[in-house]
C-alpha cells in the first residue's frame, strides 16, 4: 500500500491524479525498456531494433516481455543497457539545450552508479569528455564495469564526494545531478522501497540536494547547462529545488518542447523553474522529474596539471599494433598500458591532479616481457585493430564462455582471439595446442545457469 502521507502531499500537485495514480500501482503491470548501443552493431536479425520506440529517445525500446538478461550474451557486451524509459528523457533535454554541437565539450555525471545516464552520455558527447563520478566505492566499481561494456574511449571515472569537484572552478559545460533521492518514483518496480520511505527521508533528501547543487555548482562554466532528475515525486525534491537554484544561483530556468502525446506533465514553480513530471498513468514509464539551468556567471581559470606518465616510444609502437589508428594518448599506470583521446591528454592531467580517478579511457593491456597481455576493457571497446585474430561463436559457446566453463573453438588460429558473437565482442582466448586459456573477468563470471 502506498504511504498516506505521501499521496496527501501529491493532491495540489500539477498532472496529480489520485485514482488513476493508486490503479496503476495496484495493477501490478511493468514496463521494461532497454537502450541501444549506436556504436555497436549486432549482425544478423535482432529483434530488439524492431521492438516499439521510446518516443523521446531514438535509441530507447521497450520490449513486450522482459528476457532473462543475464543469459544474453549481447548485454555483456554492450550492445544495450537495461534502463528505464523515463529517465531516457535526458537524451531530449541534452537536444534541446546542448544541442549537436558536442565535439570538445566536458562533461560531469556526478552521482553516476549504475552507469544508466553515463552510457547515454557517452553516446550522446561521442567528441567530448565525460568524467562519470559516484562518491559510494562499492557502487564506483559498478559504474567501471558498466561503462567498460558500453566501449567508449572519452570516459573518465571518478570516486569522489561533490565537494571535491569545487576545485575545478568554472570546468565543465554541462553538469548531470540524478540526485539520491527518497525513491518514490520506483514504487511501481520496487515494492522494498515503498517500506523505506518517509516525511523524514525526503527532508533528509531535499537537503543533500541543495548540497550537492551547492558543492558542485562553482565547477560549471558560465552558459553550461546543469540537469537536475531525481525518481522522486516529492515537490520537496523537485519543484521546490528548482527555487533553491534559482533563488541561490544566478541561473535560468530552460523550458522544453513537449509532444502532446508523450504525456508528459510541465510545472512552473513558485520563482519560474520549469519541471517536467512523469507520471506511470500517463506515461509508458516510471516516476521522474526533469529541469535544467543555464549558468549566468564565472569566469573561466586556467588549472594546474599533474604529470602523466607517458609511454616510450618503443611500447608505443609495440602497442599500436593492437589499435586502431586514430590519434590516441598512451600512458602507464604501473604495468598497464593505458589509450585516451589524444585530445584529452591535458586534462586528463588536471583531473588526476584534483581527484582520485577509477578508470581513465581504455585499458590496452598489461606488459609482460615483449609480450601484451590484452586486457578485457580493450576487447569489449571501440579501438581494436581490424587486424587482430577473431573468432565467431554461438550462443551455447558464448555462454559457455560467460560462465568460464569448458568449451571448444573450431579452426580459431594459434594466440590470442577475440570472441564475438552476432558481431559483438565478449572477450580474449588464447588457443594453445592443448588447450583454451579463457581470460573473461572472474568477477563478472555469468553464475546461474
Amino acid at each position: 500500500m502506498l504511504p498516506v502521507q505521501l499521496i496527501q502531499s501529491l493532491e495540489g500537485v500539477k498532472g496529480f491524479d489520485k485514482e488513476s495514480f493508486l490503479r496503476v500501482h495496484a495493477s501490478g503491470s511493468q514496463v521494461t525498456s532497454v537502450r541501444l548501443n549506436p556504436s555497436k552493431h549486432v549482425s544478423g536479425e535482432w529483434s530488439m531494433l524492431n521492438e516499439e520506440a521510446v518516443p523521446w529517445c531514438e535509441h530507447g525500446r521497450y520490449l513486450k516481455e522482459r528476457p532473462f538478461f543475464t543469459h544474453d550474451p549481447l548485454l555483456h557486451g554492450g550492445a544495450y543497457y537495461v534502463q528505464e524509459a523515463s529517465s531516457m528523457f535526458l537524451w531530449t533535454v541534452l537536444h534541446q539545450t546542448v544541442g549537436n554541437a558536442t565535439q570538445g565539450l566536458k562533461v560531469l555525471d556526478l552521482c553516476a552508479a549504475p552507469g544508466g545516464k553515463s552510457t547515454l552520455l557517452a553516446s550522446y558527447f561521442t567528441g567530448g569528455l565525460l568524467v562519470s563520478n559516484e562518491v559510494i566505492k562499492s557502487r564506483a566499481s559498478i559504474l567501471v564495469e558498466n561503462l567498460n561494456k558500453w566501449g567508449s574511449d572519452h570516459v573518465i571515472v571518478t570516486n569522489n564526494d561533490p565537494k571535491d569537484f569545487a576545485a575545478l572552478q568554472n570546468y565543465f559545460d554541462v553538469i548531470i545531478v540524478d540526485a539520491p533521492c527518497s525513491g518514490s518514483g520506483l514504487f511501481r518496480r520496487d515494492a522494498e522501497a515503498i517500506n523505506e520511505w518517509s516525511e523524514d527521508n525526503v527532508a533528509l533528501c531535499c537537503q543533500r540536494q541543495q548540497r550537492i547543487l551547492a558543492d558542485v555548482f562553482p565547477a560549471l562554466k558560465k552558459d553550461g547547462i546543469l540537469i537536475y532528475a531525481t525518481c522522486s515525486y516529492s515537490a520537496a525534491e523537485d519543484e521546490n529545488i528548482g527555487d533553491f537554484m534559482c533563488k541561490t544561483f544566478e541561473v535560468e530556468s530552460l523550458p522544453l518542447k513537449l509532444h502532446d502525446d508523450w504525456n508528459i506533465v510541465e510545472t512552473i514553480s513558485k520563482h519560474k523553474s520549469y519541471g517536467y513530471r512523469f507520471y506511470p498513468d500517463k506515461v509508458k514509464g516510471e516516476g521522474f522529474f526533469i529541469a535544467a539551468f543555464r549558468k549566468t556567471d564565472g569566469v573561466e581559470r586556467s588549472l594546474k596539471a599533474a604529470t602523466v606518465l607517458q609511454v616510450s616510444k618503443t611500447e608505443q609502437a609495440f602497442t599500436q599494433a593492437w589499435l586502431t589508428k586514430s590519434p590516441l594518448f598512451l600512458f602507464r599506470q604501473a604495468e598497464n598500458i593505458i589509450a585516451l583521446p589524444e585530445v584529452w591528454k591535458y586534462d586528463l592531467a588536471i583531473l588526476q591532479k584534483q581527484l582520485y580517478l577509477r578508470k581513465a579511457g581504455v585499458t590496452v593491456g598489461a606488459l609482460k616481457g615483449k609480450d601484451l597481455v590484452p586486457d578485457h576493457e580493450l576487447a569489449l571497446s571501440l579501438l581494436i585493430n581490424a587486424n587482430i585474430n577473431v573468432t565467431g561463436v554461438n550462443k551455447e559457446t558464448a555462454l559457455s564462455y560467460l560462465k568460464r566453463k569448458d568449451f571448444r573453438l573450431e579452426n580459431a588460429p594459434k594466440g590470442w582471439n577475440l570472441l564475438r558473437y552476432c558481431g559483438i565482442s565478449i572477450g580474449w582466448v588464447k588457443v594453445l595446442h592443448n588447450r583454451i586459456n579463457n581470460y573473461y573477468p572472474v568477477n563478472w563470471r555469468i553464475l546461474k545457469d
